[in-house]
């Protein structure tokens, strides 16, 4: 079985007022489900508008990441209050909440991305984090979300460090479908890495200017509709290898090293498909991956992403942390091992050491 989409999506300026009939449609008693105090009032006008229509409205606010212990409360609330949808309205780690609880009580889930810093609102799958943000496991969904709902004035109000994240994110769906998947012979993903790729050029040309704000620019709306609806029809398409592979894994053992600092899902892929690329280069005799790193390079410093782990506030030659990354970067059904060549512990920490030494000269 393969959950491709959402079931209805409403995409532009106003989409969320243009979504409204279909959703009362569909459920009498939601939870709004988000965690930023900075997007507290995009919320509430979602649950007054809500309530404006007659629904009984109730919400609720994670406390830490995508997290057992948050999904478990937010399910007694529902239970408790014969709710009967939840609206995850946020970020990344709030719309994976909601399709996961949704999907555990058998309601139906209405994504609303209140930034383009992640494909959550489309996919079928959940990231779960320890309390502390640490990476624990995918978990696939039985669906889409019913009603994914991506209005372009939500998204104006994130800040522009949202957007680069999910510039990053989407850039490395080309980096990883093309050498985990190139050849396979299903169609379906065949053309899910071709759309990966004009997914790719077309971040490379726009992203400087959504970047910049340019709301009037066609630029900045193809660009998060790219981050937040395409890079998601590229994974619903051609399945759990166009979705991750070194970039998403390297991602996956950095989470697992806490700092006082908090980098966005985006920002840490980012490190890891410059990653990714060095060690196709090492491993692979990738001849392009040089002239790739230093195209993304200037890209992300254009952006102000980060473009190592150190710049992540994480340095690898100090407590075991070197070890640790790797050690879980090539632990057993790691996303690593879609390459389609051999990964070890030993690679990784060659490849990390040289790369956090070096300087990438453009």
């Amino acid at each position: 079985m393969q959950s491709i989409s959402p079931e209805t999506i409403f995409r532009g300026n106003y989409a969320w007022e243009k979504s409204l009939p279909q959703i009362t449609k569909l459920t009498e008693r939601p939870l709004i489900l988000g965690r930023g105090i900075n997007t507290n009032y995009l919320r509430n006008k979602i649950f007054n508008d809500l309530k404006n229509q007659n629904l009984c409205v109730y919400s609720a606010n994670l406390q830490f990441d995508c997290c057992y212990e948050d999904i478990s409360r937010i399910k007694e609330i529902i239970l408790k209050n014969n709710i009967d949808s939840v609206v995850a309205a946020g970020g990344g780690k709030v719309l994976d909440s909601g399709k996961y609880i949704a999907d555990c009580l058998n309601i139906p889930c209405i994504s609303v991305p209140l930034s383009a810093s992640t494909c959550a609102g489309w996919t079928a799958l959940s990231n779960i984090y320890t309390k502390d943000g640490q990476f624990i496991k995918d978990v696939a969904l039985r669906s889409c979300p019913k009603i994914l709902v991506y209005d372009h004035k939500f998204i104006q109000t994130a800040p522009s460090r949202t957007l680069a994240s999910g510039i990053a994110d989407a850039l490395a769906k080309w980096y990883e479908s093309s050498i985990t998947s190139s050849t396979i012979e299903d169609g379906l993903v065949q053309q899910a890495i071709q759309i990966s790729r004009v997914l790719r050029d077309q971040l490379l040309i726009d992203g400087r200017k959504a970047f910049n704000r340019e709301f009037e620019n066609p630029s900045w709306g193809n660009t998060i509709e790219a981050c937040g609806l395409t890079a998601g029809l590229v994974g619903g398409i051609g399945g759990e290898k166009c979705r991750t592979a070194a970039a998403h894994a390297i991602h996956n053992a950095i989470t697992q090293i806490i700092t006082p600092n908090k980098f966005l899902h985006g920002e840490i892929v980012g490190v890891g498909l410059l990653l990714q690329l060095r060690i196709e280069e090492m491993k692979n005799n990738n001849k392009l991956a040089d002239q790739s790193i230093k195209q993304l390079f200037v890209l992300m410093k254009e952006l102000n992403l980060p473009t190592t782990i150190g710049q992540l506030g994480i340095n690898v030659f100090e407590n075991n942390n070197l070890e640790k990354i790797a050690d879980f970067t090539c632990r057993d059904k790691s996303e690593i091992h879609f390459l389609p060549f051999e990964i070890n512990k030993r690679d990784m920490i060659e490849v990390i050491s040289n790369f956090e030494q070096q300087k990438i000269k453009i």
